[in-house]
């Protein structure tokens, strides 16, 4: 883990910590409701970019701050659909990585995006991270509770987002969630390279 990743783990370890699931089926993933719940908690790559979709949001404020994070679950069911059926995609792992670079560094830019533009960005990338997803459902001991799972538990990271972006508002964090941004940039980048490397 590197040393940027421990900052993120300190910082928001209070928000995101969250026991292994229990849950498991005969096929050897992982299935149910907790499950699905835990799993965008525990991949750092989902976790930074649902959060920047909510910080984001808040920094571009109404109508974006709510839009942006119905948009990311609705596009990755839509991107879950897409993994299930095996429907050709370009590179997964590149796309999930890419978007932590480009929301984070959306943030980092202070970009104020059109309307249009914000949505297509974000509902890009959920195709992405549902696509991933939805690859594994089809072998899940309950596909329903854990997207359920795996749906809410994204919800609530884009508001953690929101919340922190309005605290840091509040409190003339401007710049702090700008150097933010630019970490889960650098993070982006270091996913990757780990992919490219791999």
């Amino acid at each position: 883990m590197t040393r940027l990743r421990l900052h993120y783990a300190a910082a928001l370890a209070l928000l995101f910590a969250a026991s292994p699931a229990a849950a498991h089926s005969g096929t050897g993933l992982a299935g149910g409701f907790a499950a699905g719940f835990q799993h965008p908690l525990s991949g750092w790559d989902h976790l930074l970019a649902m959060v920047a979709v909510g910080l984001w949001g808040a920094f571009l404020g109404r109508p974006l701050i709510y839009l942006l994070p119905v948009t990311f679950p609705l596009m990755m069911v839509a991107g879950a659909i897409l993994g299930m059926f095996g429907l050709p995609v370009p590179p997964v792992e590149i796309g999930i990585a890419v978007s932590v670079i480009v929301l984070g560094g959306c943030i980092a830019a202070a970009w104020r995006a059109p309307t249009v533009f914000a949505i297509l960005i974000v509902a890009g990338f959920a195709l992405f991270h549902g696509y991933a997803h939805g690859r594994e459902l089809p072998s899940a001991a309950d596909p329903i509770g854990y997207s359920t799972g795996f749906v809410l538990a994204t919800g609530l990271l884009h508001v953690a987002g929101i919340a922190i972006g309005l605290f840091a508002d509040r409190r003339g964090g401007a710049l702090a969630i700008r150097t933010g941004g630019a970490a889960i940039a650098a993070t982006g980048m270091l996913f990757v390279w780990r992919v490219v490397s791999a």
